[in-house]
């Protein structure tokens, strides 16, 4: 029994020693093609390979795609694929113009507790369409004696119905009741949330 318990443990540590050298060659093999790359990038090479069309055939072949010649058409001219053409113009084909340009993401909407006094002082306040539709489709929430409207809209909408609560804070002449300036300050702050 002890015989064959040494003959596992010879063979752990070898295949161990194999595998531990199998790395170190790699590891070392790795870093000889990292250098040659960075030998040859210093010298200017980019690596890769190289472009069937070069220099002025490539200032050529972009002009007359300019022109209007097809790229099939150039192909043909200059006796190389499709390939090398579309390789050579790729900055001027309209799906490379395209996915240049940025589009902005549409805004989502965004679902917001609305304190229920504040609610209360906006449905008795002129709205805009889109404030009010806001307003009209929020879901109440009952605590206690309280409630909350879960209010669904975009960012921008919400910041124009806190502008639109500005008179909780306190009006000229108009002193403000704690409960309300409170209950706008808890809204002001989740909106601010949202923003920062």
């Amino acid at each position: 029994m002890t015989t064959g318990a040494a003959c596992t443990g010879e063979l752990l540590s070898t295949v161990k020693f194999m595998v531990q050298t199998l790395a170190a060659a790699g590891e070392l093999q790795r870093e000889l093609t990292y250098d040659g790359l960075r030998a040859a990038e210093a010298k200017g090479n980019k690596g890769g390979r190289r472009p069937v069309l070069a220099g002025d055939t490539v200032t050529d072949v972009r002009a007359a795609y300019l022109e209007g010649q097809s790229i099939t058409a150039l192909g043909r001219e200059y006796s190389v694929s499709r390939g090398a053409i579309r390789t050579a113009v790729a900055d001027l084909l309209p799906e490379h113009v395209a996915a240049a340009e940025p589009v902005p993401a549409p805004e989502l909407p965004v679902t917001l507790d609305m304190p229920g006094k504040v609610a209360d002082f906006l449905r008795t306040t002129e709205l805009e369409p889109a404030q009010q539709a806001a307003l009209d489709q929020g879901a109440t929430v009952r605590h206690g004696q309280g409630y909350t409207l879960r209010v669904t809209a975009v960012l921008a909408v919400h910041h124009q119905l806190l502008a639109r609560c500005q008179p909780l804070d306190g009006a000229q002449g108009v002193p403000a009741v704690p409960a309300q300036r409170k209950a706008r300050r808890e809204y002001e702050n989740r909106v601010s949330a949202l923003t920062g």
